[in-house]
């Protein structure tokens, strides 16, 4: 067999042992907010080149759009909340949740304000990011319930989307705002000072431990025929959320998605970001997790968690 006959058949071999390599990675379609904080991560997970899985990354409008991605099987993950996960698998669905953020929103107030404590409130113009059933929200007004203040009666709501909540009290027209962690940490670079976070709501109401806020959310049974590249997925995720938090190089390379040139704002969102991340995840955080839901599902009358009385079995998600 002539010499340059016999490399051409190497040559092929090893492009159909490569194209064989690449068919067997299982392709994740993910389904994220385009000015998302997950968008980072994903991002900074593109140079860890992992060996198990490759991404498909779809953007998305809002939370509801991903959700409807979801369960129409248009993407196989999103990220969400635990609660919905339990309201959906209540129905019989089978999604379930692996954590992937304990950051959470905060009330913020301007420097200069009167307002130093939930008493404060009394009377006050409060703007609420989230609408009526966001979590923050109705656990604010159970920790105010501890000190005999009903928040909902005494303080002259405002509810909107984050981006107007923020406008609202630079314009002076409310007096606090609970918003959402990236929107509170925007504004507590412009000189607005917080009052409490999500973290210190629950510590308040007796909850120790830091329970994520945010997950993946993906089908079980999906995830059951594709286990290994699922948690080779989220491995790889905390690599690249390790490498945000301590290479400044990486976190140069994603700059852009902060959707800011203020390098103030940057550092703020950077720091408020990595204080998020989720160190321990165990029996003693999804005990406390059905914990907070059964306060939730008693603050909201049910409408918020559905009509289930405690978590639904499977919500949570365990890398065997």
């Amino acid at each position: 067999m002539p010499f340059g006959y016999k490399v051409f058949v190497i040559c092929l071999c090893l492009l159909a042992s490569c194209s064989s390599y690449a068919a067997e990675k299982t392709v994740i379609r993910i389904g994220v907010q385009a000015s998302g904080t997950a968008d980072w991560e994903l991002a900074a997970l593109q140079n860890i080149h992992p060996e198990d899985f490759q991404l498909n990354i779809q953007r998305l409008a809002n939370t509801e759009a991903g959700k409807i991605a979801l369960q129409s099987g248009a993407v196989d993950m999103i990220v969400s909340d635990w609660i919905w996960v339990s309201r959906m698998r209540a129905t019989g669905s089978d999604l379930t949740f692996y954590p992937y953020s304990n950051t959470s929103g905060a009330l913020v107030v301007a420097k200069d304000s009167p307002i130093h404590s939930l008493a404060e409130l009394k009377g006050k113009r409060l703007g609420i990011a989230g609408g009526e059933l966001d979590k923050n929200w109705l656990l604010l007004q159970a920790l105010a319930g501890q000190e005999q203040l009903d928040l909902n009666a005494s303080a002259e709501k405002v509810f909107g989307a984050p981006p107007l909540i923020n406008e609202q009290i630079k314009q002076n027209r409310i007096d606090a705002a609970l918003t959402f962690w990236h929107f509170a940490a925007k504004l507590e670079v412009q000189g607005y000072r917080q009052i409490i976070d999500g973290k210190g709501i629950l510590r308040g109401l007796g909850i120790q431990e830091d329970v994520p806020s945010l997950g993946y959310v993906f089908k079980q049974s999906w995830a059951n025929t594709h286990k290994q590249a699922v948690n080779s997925f989220f491995n790889a995720s905390k690599q690249a959320k390790n490498q945000l938090c301590t290479s400044d190089n990486a976190w140069q390379k994603i700059v852009p998605l902060t959707q800011t040139d203020d390098v103030a704002t940057q550092a703020k969102l950077r720091q408020r970001y990595c204080e998020g991340g989720v160190d321990h995840w165990g029996e003693a955080e999804q005990l406390a997790a059905n914990r907070i839901y059964t306060m939730l599902r008693k603050l909201s009358n049910n409408q918020l968690t559905g009509q289930s009385e405690n978590l639904q079995p499977g919500t949570f998600w365990s890398i065997e």
